[in-house]
């Protein structure tokens, strides 16, 4: 399986390129803010654009979608989970090319969250970064993504994590890591813990040293 993370620009985006050894046609996610870094490194592969996921309907996830239908001329991209594109069950598996991706669905930070696993990798968008999680509005956001993230944690351990912004201390990490390291589900046991700990984010980080 090819499978890139790209720097895209914006609030230290991540893009990634998808697809199988053998096949010239893969899948985007998160084509923004800066599509034409995206576009570079598709360019270097060789590859079509099959298919464009997104984690989440932000702009800046979501915000290139529209210069690859352009790009695409008559040979339009399968749009998935985007504002103008197929909306996805949770734990509907998609095929492009001979890889499998699975869509979970982890709404919380937005209604139309998802992360994406493709075999040991998980995209998680701004559902989950290293050793940090995406934001709330709302204590029923929050709870939605309490239960996301309960969700992300039954994976087994070994399976790699790859954010939507390289906001943590590295730009991937496992669940594994993430179960020991990551305040949001280290030694937390309930959801009052869980919001109490958003709510006082800012503080905990400067008892913490947290960046």
């Amino acid at each position: 399986m090819i499978f890139q993370q790209i720097k895209s620009g914006g609030n230290k985006n991540f893009a990634y390129l998808i697809a199988g050894r053998h096949t010239a046609k893969g899948a985007l996610v998160d084509p923004a803010p800066d599509p034409r870094r995206v576009l570079n490194a598709i360019k270097h592969r060789n590859l079509e654009i099959a298919w464009i996921i997104n984690t989440h309907s932000h702009s800046d996830h979501a915000g290139g979608n529209d210069y690859f239908r352009k790009e695409g001329k008559n040979n339009q991209p399968v749009f998935i989970n985007c504002p103008k594109g197929q909306k996805i069950r949770d734990g509907q598996v998609i095929d492009i090319g001979g890889v499998s991706l699975e869509l979970i669905a982890t709404p919380g930070h937005t209604p139309d969250s998802i992360c994406i696993k493709a075999g040991d990798k998980l995209m998680t968008g701004d559902t989950l970064f290293v050793g940090k999680i995406g934001g709330t509005w709302t204590p029923e956001d929050a709870k939605m993504q309490w239960e996301s993230l309960q969700k992300i944690a039954s994976l087994p351990p070994h399976i790699e994590v790859w954010p939507g912004h390289d906001c943590g201390i590295k730009p991937n990490s496992t669940i594994g890591y993430e179960i020991q390291e990551n305040p949001f589900f280290h030694r937390l046991s309930s959801y009052h813990e869980f919001l109490w700990l958003k709510q006082n984010w800012a503080q905990y980080k400067r008892e913490h040293g947290i960046q």
